[in-house]
């Protein structure tokens, strides 16, 4: 290929037509020269020294490379051989020597006695690391991933290697091979300081290698093999050859592993994805490379005359087009080799197309929709949601959380689920895409948790699955989240719920656990329990309180219906905020009237802090505390209001501003205000949280519900309440305690119940088994054996269930007083009638196996089969709930027959008894000889339908097969329907707003707490976790002042003090009346279903009306709740039976109202109260004759089980008919004399 500078064709080719063409275009004054050699045509400029003879050197770069590559492949070999053969050698001398050995004993034997010469030594030490070995070790230090140095150096190779590769690119463009000058051209400067580098590198990497023969045949090694010598070659030559530079392009092939040194890829689907790509990529740009290669240069035994100008990405959609076996054929080989290549190419190129691009889509596809991160937004706050995430749980979640009521709530919400959302709920999270996020993972998995930003968030709330088969498993889930989110960030707040009551226990082995920094567990089972517990000691009430902590809308009925005013009060929730400094100074009582005339408000409680040396620093919650507490500044008031605008007036509110003011949407910020906002008072309130929330103190205690310290009781009080021989409560004196009992001791068989005066009693059915989840009974007990109820008025409690159940449950109830077990059935009508459930102020339906049936809608078939077997029983000869329904009510202490028209009367029937949290009821007492019109008595048959129930149910829909007489549709929500308005029936959905509503306010779940559990406290809740069961404790002046607590009551107004009111007086006037004469805050009333007709009614029904407004017309029938405080004088005696005016003005001074007693009504109380005792001590021995004495709580006479009945005459009955309520003359517990 040899062509001439003057032009003339080339001797013996068939081109020359070709070449004279070409020369005949150029310029003979232009100091390019073209050189032809046999048609190949080398373009050179004068500048640049090249061949003038035109003569290709490409097989000098190609040289370059394979000696290199073979040259050090042979050598390699030849190491390899001399070092078989000389291990070969010294293997046989070894062995020879030991013949010998073997062959010669003796003179073995002697040469080791013998002296050893100098060169024989002995085993030598370890041989000391040599320098050859120190060089490798940092070789491979240098090239490792595993330090940093090595994790830089191996990112740098790749990096240039890249680059190395878009030099390729950039020089594509320009012939196959040309003349360059080294010091002139920039691009052959950076490629070669490129190689330099590589070659380093590659120096490391061998040095490095353990088998050296294996190192020199990878691909990197291949790579910088045909890449590197080129390069030097071409500074010697003054020529560039594009060659083989396009193997760059398999260092692609390591993209993966440089983003997994970066830490970038850290899945096992996105390293897959990356290395698939990597491959194909690498692969389709070096097989474009070849093709470029030989396509521009030709076949060499054709002279290079077959050759066609391609550009390298005219190359690359060739081979795309060709993997994908379109092939439009307007770009194609037309060299031998090309062609060639392309054989094979098809084979593995489509093979590869067809593999690796469904999987690459596959893995795109299946990428985590929600596997991104959160981006905190300025000057907004967010909280993780995890747990059980549904589309149940995240839309009553968010229905709560999200109400307008709560006044611009300005957090985002970001839920975290290693599940991706259905349609459904992805569908509700896009209707709430503003301010709800979701993310796909888990708590469990840091990674995760840094995804949402766990450690900015304001608070992690888990939710449980209150429907699973297993809780405890359910409860240990959620607990090892608590763990894990602790783990990684100490200091987050954490509200979860818990299904179970023992496993609460378990978050206080987390160190980080503090429930003083705002961490609550809600115990469904717990609270469950004690809502229920309450409507056993005043129907309706779990209702109430349930619809206070629910963010309820206001929903507007014009028609003159129950629903019209049940709806009202439903919109009412509890706030909290910060009085105002007008109110410093005043009484409690004082401050709520004001706030209840003056602003609409509703102050039930306030956070006090004592100003006692020893509890200065300790903050506590009073409930209706009396007249002896006063305001102080920044005091922290619990409210009950329509939304958490209207709590703000009393924030604002001013006396010099204010005062004169009679619409209360006036009352805003005033100026006297804004100049405290500018000059701040050191004694100023703290900044509260959200709908003025603010979280607890370290110093704030929950416990605290007492109305004095301990130091504050009278001395005498103190020595008359205090016996230090007698346990007679817990050792925190927050319940009532007894010895511990066998379960055999306080089973009844069915005769023996039928024998025995049960009336006035909680009948609890349950349904369960061995095997059955526990559902913590003691929860449900320890509200009605609060310690603010003295001992006479505790209800009997009566479990009728499955024996096997019940004896898993009895190492929890074996402390608590006045229980008793029928082992039964609660479909048995027998059982039934054998604990005169006629005649038991509440009956409780529970079932233990509800969430073992995957059917939802058959859950609740056992409670519902049970109520609807109880509601179709009939009595004779009884008395049911009917004539107390019908009839006034007044609280025990309040008879009509008071001389002086005394406000305050004697007992009728058996006091009051507690609710679970603190709070007493007083049950409904009849009237005798004086019905109210609206109800007929003269059936002779009491129907079941007029017993006091409540249902416990899982699912809210079954609500509708409970009233058999509703109208409530289906798809009614629960608290609309009529059983729940009513007080008959209790789902644990309901709970559900707990958690939005202890976020904004923990100060609400502590106030609850109190109100339904009892008393329980973190340190009661330590305690159990000790040791699993109340411990007694003898009565000091520390735990008696524990029992002053709060009560809860239901007042009557068909007679008494507030008779006058209750025939259409104002709600407004009652509230003053009965805050100012007895220290009563009401805050609802319980009025019967049909009381708003003007016809006769059979109807029984009540229903809940919370807080109404001043100006709502009262009405005989109604039971009105308020909140009293606790009578230390009650317990003194037991109730008087009598209705003389002497005993019942005796017994007045023990009633629930004795704070209420003008001073001169008190002087002669030494005496009455002893008159008082000798009349009872005579009624009580008059009836021991008919009490059958089936067990005591007596230390002296333990369990006697002597059974003495006397019939019940006609006459008797009749009598009982007349003054019986819904609670039995004759109690069938015998009970202490005296206690405190």
């Amino acid at each position: 290929m040899l062509a001439e500078a003057d032009g003339t064709a080339p001797h013996g080719s068939d081109g020359s037509m070709r070449t004279s063409n070409i020369n005949s275009n150029i310029n003979p004054d232009s100091s390019i020269l073209i050189s032809k050699m046999e048609d190949v045509v080398i373009p050179f400029s004068s500048e640049v020294p090249c061949d003038n003879n035109g003569q290709r050197m490409w097989w000098a770069f190609l040289a370059s490379s394979m000696v290199t590559f073979f040259g050090g492949l042979f050598i390699i070999l030849i190491w390899r051989t001399l070092k078989y053969l000389w291990t070969v050698c010294c293997h046989c001398n070894i062995k020879s020597k030991e013949a010998q050995k073997v062959s010669n004993p003796a003179n073995n034997q002697a040469a080791d006695k013998g002296p050893k010469g100098p060169d024989e030594k002995e085993e030598a030490p370890a041989s000391e690391v040599g320098w050859m070995t120190s060089v490798k070790d940092w070789a491979g230090v240098m090239i490792s991933a595993q330090t940093l140095t090595g994790r830089v150096l191996v990112v740098l190779v790749f990096a240039l290697s890249i680059g190395a590769l878009g030099i390729y690119f950039i020089d594509s463009s320009d012939p196959i091979e040309s003349c360059q000058n080294f010091y002139k051209d920039f691009t052959l400067q950076i490629d070669m300081a490129f190689n330099v580098f590589f070659l380093l590198y590659f120096g490391l990497r061998f040095i490095a290698a353990n088998d050296k023969l294996w190192f020199w045949l990878e691909v990197n090694s291949v790579v910088d093999f045909f890449t590197v010598p080129p390069v030097f070659v071409s500074v010697y030559l003054n020529r560039s050859w594009l060659g083989l530079r396009f193997l760059r392009a398999l260092r692609l092939i390591q993209f993966s592993e440089i983003l997994q040194f970066l830490n970038i890829l850290k899945t096992s689907n996105s390293i897959k994805l990356v290395n698939l790509c990597s491959i194909f990529i690498s692969t389709w740009l070096t097989a474009a490379g070849f093709i470029h290669l030989v396509e521009n240069s030709g076949d060499p035994w054709e002279n290079f005359e077959n050759s066609q100008s391609l550009s390298y990405w005219e190359c690359v959609y060739l081979l795309m087009v060709t993997m994908s076996t379109v092939g439009y054929g307007d770009v194609y080989a037309k060299t031998t080799l090309g062609r060639l290549f392309m054989v094979f190419f098809i084979l593995g190129g489509l093979a590869m197309f067809a593999s690796y691009v469904p999987e690459i889509i596959e893995l795109i596809g299946n990428r985590k929709k929600y596997g991104g991160s959160y981006s905190a937004v300025n000057g907004r706050k967010h909280i993780v949601v995890c747990g059980h995430i549904t589309l149940e749980s995240v839309s009553n979640f968010l229905k709560d959380f999200l109400h307008k009521d709560r006044d611009d709530v300005n957090v985002e919400i970001v839920f975290l689920h290693n599940i991706s959302p259905n349609l459904e709920l992805e569908a509700l999270f896009k209707r709430h895409f503003t301010q709800v996020e979701f993310y796909q993972g888990s708590v469990l998995n840091p990674h995760d948790l840094a995804r949402v930003k766990i450690e900015s968030a304001d608070a992690c709330l888990i939710l449980a699955n209150k429907y699973c088969a297993d809780p405890d498993a359910e409860d240990a889930s959620n607990i090892m989240r608590v763990i894990s989110i602790k783990n990684y960030h100490p200091k987050i707040r954490i509200i979860t719920q818990m299904l179970q009551y023992h496993n609460k226990a378990h978050l206080l082995n987390i160190p980080s656990w503090n429930w003083k920094e705002g961490d609550d567990a809600i115990c469904l089972a717990e609270l469950k329990a004690g809502f229920i517990a309450q409507s056993c000691l005043a129907q309706g009430l779990s209702t109430m309180l349930a619809n206070l902590f629910s963010m309820r809308s206001f929903i507007e009925i014009e028609e003159d219906t129950w629903q019209k005013y049940y709806l009202e009060g439903v919109a009412n929730e509890m706030y909290t905020e910060y009085l105002s400094s007008a109110f410093v100074g005043l009484s409690f009582p004082t401050v709520c009237e004001l706030c209840y005339v003056k602003l609409k408000l509703l102050l039930i409680a306030i956070e006090y802090k004592s100003e006692q040396r020893e509890s200065r620093s300790r903050k506590r919650i009073l409930i209706n505390p009396g007249n002896h507490v006063k305001m102080q500044e920044g005091t922290l008031g619990f409210f009950i209001a329509s939304d958490a605008k209207e709590v703000k007036r009393a924030f604002f509110y001013c006396k010099a501003c204010h005062d004169d003011i009679s619409d209360p949407k006036r009352i805003k910020k005033c100026g006297c205000k804004r100049l405290e906002d500018e000059h701040p008072s050191t004694l100023s309130p703290k900044k509260k949280q959200r709908n003025g929330g603010m979280r607890n103190s370290p110093n704030c205690s929950p416990k605290m519900m007492s109305r004095h310290d301990p130091l504050l009781i009278p001395g005498n009080e103190q020595i008359e309440n205090m016996d230090m021989n007698v346990k007679r409560y817990d050792s925190t004196g927050m319940f009532h305690w007894c010895p511990s009992k066998e379960i055999e001791k306080v089973i009844l068989t069915r005769s023996e119940a039928s024998m025995t005066v049960l009336s006035g009693h909680v009948v609890v059915c349950i349904f369960g088994d061995g095997t059955s989840a526990l559902v913590g009974l003691r929860n449900l007990v320890m509200p009605l054996r609060a310690s603010n109820f003295h001992y006479h008025e505790l209800k009997p409690i009566v479990f009728v269930g499955s024996l096997d159940y019940l004896r898993r449950e009895w190492e929890t109830l074996h402390n608590f007083p006045k229980v008793s077990i029928l082992p039964g059935t609660p479909l048995s009508r027998a059982d039934l009638r054998a604990v005169n459930i006629n005649l038991c102020d509440m009956c409780v339906i529970l079932s233990a196996n509800q969430n073992n049936i995957e059917d939802a809608s058959l859950q609740d078939k056992e409670c519902i089969l049970a109520s609807l077997n109880i509601k179709s029983m009939q009595f004779d000869d009884s008395i049911g709930v009917l004539q107390a329904n019908s009839q006034g009510f007044t609280p025990p202490g309040m008879d009509r027959s008071s001389p002086d028209s005394s406000p305050v009367h004697s007992f009728v029937r058996q006091a009051s008894v507690t609710t679970g949290s603190n709070i007493p009821i007083i049950t409904e007492l009849a009237k005798p000889g004086k019905l109210l019109p609206l109800v007929s008595l003269s059936q002779e048959k009491k129907s079941g339908t007029n017993i006091q129930m409540i249902t416990e149910l899982v699912n809210d829909s079954n609500v509708q097969f409970l009233d058999q007489d509703d109208d409530d549709d289906p798809d009614t929500e629960l608290y609309l329907t009529q059983p729940f308005a009513c007080g008959t029936a209790f789902a644990v959905s309901v709970l559900d707003s707990l958690m939005s509503a202890t976020y904004f306010n923990d100060n609400i779940l502590t106030l609850i707490r109190t109100l339904v559990t009892g008393g329980a406290t973190p340190e009661l809740e330590a305690l159990l976790a000790e040791e699993n069961a109340l411990r007694g404790g003898y009565s000091t002046p520390q735990t008696l002042a524990n029992r002053d607590r709060c009560r809860v009551a239901q007042l009557a107004l068909y007679d008494g003090p507030f008779a006058d009111l209750g025939d259409g007086g104002c709600y407004g006037d009652l509230f003053c009346k009965a805050l100012k004469t007895y220290n009563m805050l009401c805050f609802g009333i319980y009025r019967l279903r049909d009381a708003h007709l003007s016809a006769p009614s059979q109807c029984t029904k009540r229903y809940v009306i919370t807080n109404p407004p001043y100006e709502f017309e009262l009405v005989p029938t109604d039971l009105i709740f308020c909140l009293m405080q606790f009578d230390h004088n009650a317990g003194q005696s037991r109730t008087s039976l009598s209705h003389s005016s002497h005993s019942s003005h005796s017994s007045s001074k023990k009633s629930s109202s004795v704070h209420s007693i003008p001073p001169t009504s008190r002087q002669n109380r030494s005496s009455k109260t002893r008159e008082a005792r000798d009349k009872q001590n005579a009624t009580r021995m008059n009836r021991m004759g008919q009490e059958k004495k089936w067990f005591t709580d007596e230390p002296d006479n333990a369990y006697p089980r002597n059974i003495q009945i006397k019939p019940m005459s006609t006459h008797m009955a009749n009598q009982v008919n007349q003054y019986k309520s819904t609670s039995s003359l004759i109690p069938p517990i015998r009970e202490v004399e005296d206690e405190c």
